[in-house]
């Protein structure tokens, strides 16, 4: 064991709780918004194709978002090795961690790539897209496009996870700046080439697209153009941040020979990861099984579930970002035997976030009716605001006490107890909110406020029962010792080791 930077070691282990917490959910938050951006902009060039090409991306997503998150949720056990190993002052590990994270994670997205593009046209049909139609089609290739460069987006999404693990969330805020960028550049050209394309003429260069046309007869790659400079994008990113890390600019050193597998490695980070991808792959197929469920009561009802679900996605990303502040100073401090600072510091980001959801939530259960009419207008807007102001109502007041669960649960990932995390989520959260819902939805008949309150209640579930094992204080040991729940006193601490 060497001994850590002071200037890192301590960041987060010493001093204030609330500096250290904001300045990391800063940029994360930052972070959150700018991939919002990615979703964003593809929707908005390839909605100049029309309603099948924006109807195929609403199905290619959720497919998408379930690959996705097996790799983001291995990626987590990067984050939670480097920051205990921080902590520790474990300088030596630092290293051969992030390269078997890399490496295993790097190996786990080719495989995934190749399932994803082989099995796309069946997974999509299973979802909803019919077979046989041009919307069906136009998402297979979307699909198959996004997930052959899954190796670039896992590739940047691990180095996310090794410097939030680290401490350094600015560094990948700026790379999402640079991979967003070059997406929005990239996006009207690769979708609909220089016919049709006003880009020219919102600055006025209508004489150079013309030309441009003339010269190339180029009429853009459609919705294969969409996904391409996506994927383009995410691999210049994952490429500058290899390089940095590589280079040993950004804090990490690694080699080349941290990239060759070591079974207890791996094993560990399977060990940790593995709950962590069932959690966020269960999130999405409970997504998709609500949505199945309102779509029962109608089209209406599915159009201001999709509209609450963008406004909360949008408020929820300073939670978001938070929980990851937690997971990070959670583990430096369990690593440096800190226990009762760990606890203290879910106590404080509970404190910052109650303070501001009661204000959130106040002002979203008085201007529900506004708030989804920003997102819908016409004569046909009204039945879909009133379901979607009921959404708003029936769970706006949670956000207070589903902030907190956050909280707990990122206390619960930053000690490595990933697998009490993922049965929480499991049955709690998502098993509580899909049951509860074909219970009101399907056998009361209550409709989509039935659904509506299903996902209270599920908020509610889930924050008691994380309550429940958060002070039973058994998350308070660390992966690094492989700690057991003998060698902690009831309030928590070390018998031996707490400083």
């Amino acid at each position: 064991m060497t001994d850590s930077s002071p200037d890192q070691s301590d960041r987060f282990t010493r001093g204030s709780i609330v500096w250290p917490l904001l300045a990391l959910a800063g940029p994360q938050t930052a972070t959150q918004l700018l991939q919002v951006a990615y979703n964003l902009t593809d929707t908005f060039w390839v909605g100049r194709l029309g309603a099948d090409a924006v109807s195929a991306l609403s199905f290619s997503w959720p497919l998408i978002f379930l690959l996705i998150s097996v790799g983001a949720g291995m990626t987590n056990a990067g984050t939670i090795l480097i920051s205990q190993h921080v902590g520790a002052g474990n300088d030596d590990r630092l290293g051969h961690v992030a390269g078997q994270t890399i490496a295993f994670v790097g190996l786990l997205s080719v495989g995934m790539a190749a399932l994803g593009a082989v099995f796309a046209p069946q997974l999509l049909q299973a979802i909803g897209a019919p077979a046989g139609t041009v919307v069906h089609d136009l998402a297979v290739t979307y699909t198959r496009v996004i997930v052959l460069g899954m190796p670039f987006t896992f590739g940047f999404y691990v180095f996310m996870a090794l410097l939030r693990g680290w401490g350094d969330t600015k560094t990948p805020m700026y790379l999402m700046v640079l991979s967003v960028g070059l997406n929005i550049v990239l996006d009207p050209f690769f979708v609909l080439g220089f016919a049709g394309n006003p880009l020219f003429s919102w600055v006025g260069l209508d004489g150079l697209q013309q030309s441009l046309f003339t010269a190339t007869g180029f009429t853009g790659f459609g919705v294969t153009g969409a996904a391409a400079a996506t994927v383009l994008s995410r691999a210049a990113a994952a490429a500058v941040g290899l390089w940095l890390l590589f280079g040993g600019r950004v804090g990490l050193q690694l080699g080349w020979r941290d990239l060759f597998l070591e079974s207890e490695t791996v094993t560990k980070i399977v060990r940790i990861g593995g709950p962590g991808a069932i959690d966020q792959s269960t999130e999405s197929v409970a997504a998709i099984v609500m949505t199945a469920l309102i779509a029962t009561v109608g089209t209406d009802a599915v159009a201001a579930y999709g509209i609450g679900n963008r406004f909360i996605s949008l408020v929820w990303l300073p939670t978001v970002a938070m929980g990851m502040s937690v997971e990070t100073i959670v583990g430096q401090n369990l690593g440096s035997g800190r226990r009762e600072r760990a606890r203290r510091t879910v106590y404080v980001a509970i404190a910052i976030l109650a303070s501001a959801f009661i204000v959130a939530s106040a002002i979203t259960v008085w201007f529900a009716r506004p708030i989804v009419g920003m997102f819908i207008a016409g004569p046909e807007a009204d039945p879909i605001i009133n379901h979607g102001a009921t959404f708003l109502r029936i769970v706006a007041p949670t956000w207070v006490i589903m902030a907190s669960y956050h909280m707990m649960n990122g206390a619960f990932y930053g000690s490595g107890s990933t697998r009490m995390a993922m049965g929480i989520g499991v049955t709690t959260l998502w098993g509580v909110r899909a049951l509860v819902a074909v219970v009101l939805v399907l056998v009361f008949s209550l409709g989509a406020t039935g659904a509506w309150y299903a996902i209270a209640l599920s908020n509610v579930t889930a924050a008691i029962t994380g309550a429940f094992f958060f002070f039973r204080g058994r998350w308070l040991q660390d992966v690094l010792r492989d700690g057991s729940p003998e060698d902690t006193t009831p309030d928590g601490n070390t018998k031996a080791t707490d400083s």
